[in-house]
């Protein structure tokens, strides 16, 4: 997990803090970690579905090889993987999905990954500039998630499956264009 948050700090294509770089961002794997961690029981916490140590082990062998595909910058949007994160964070939770709420937010990183996990998410924080990030991560996207684009002549604008918030991607990509 260390490693991949180090990793972190020198991508710079695709990673919000191309949005603003924000004076006390905490790395996306981290906060995909923590979550996920704190939110998933160890296997000794359900003995009657683990009963001997050697199946708890196994079973947190599989968590731990789990948690180490969730942090990989590359994996973040692998459907695949985040829909066998929430499962087991569902499982933990008796079938529901918690939700998150983070009071001082900053860069967003935890209510940013609590979405990616499947998870519902609340944040605030007394800082404007924070705010502001963390509506443009975690507010608007989703309200455009498979939308194609609206700017006129867009490339694609008529076709079908715009995944996630691609097509708001374009929109800001091409509006920023004709800006300059």
């Amino acid at each position: 997990m260390n490693a991949e948050a180090s990793r972190e700090k020198s991508i710079r294509h695709g990673h919000p803090s191309t949005l603003h770089l924000y004076w006390a961002r905490r790395p996306l794997a981290a906060a995909r970690a923590v979550l996920f961690a704190q939110l998933v029981d160890d296997p000794s916490s359900r003995p009657e579905e683990f009963p001997t140590i050697e199946e708890q082990d196994a079973e947190r062998a599989r968590l731990h090889a789990l948690l180490e595909q969730l942090v990989v910058w590359e994996n973040s949007n692998d459907e695949t993987l985040l829909r066998q994160a929430s499962a087991e964070i569902r499982k933990s939770n008796n079938g529901e999905l918690p939700a998150v709420l983070d009071p001082f937010a900053g860069g967003g990183a935890i209510p940013l990954e609590a979405q990616r996990l499947g998870l519902e998410a609340h944040a605030s924080d007394l800082n404007p500039l924070a705010v502001l990030i963390n509506k443009a991560l975690i507010e608007i996207p989703p309200k455009f998630a498979g939308k194609p684009p609206v700017y006129p002549g867009s490339a694609g604008a008529n076709l079908t499956g715009w995944s996630r918030a691609e097509g708001l991607a374009e929109d800001v990509r091409r509006y920023g264009e004709w800006m300059r």
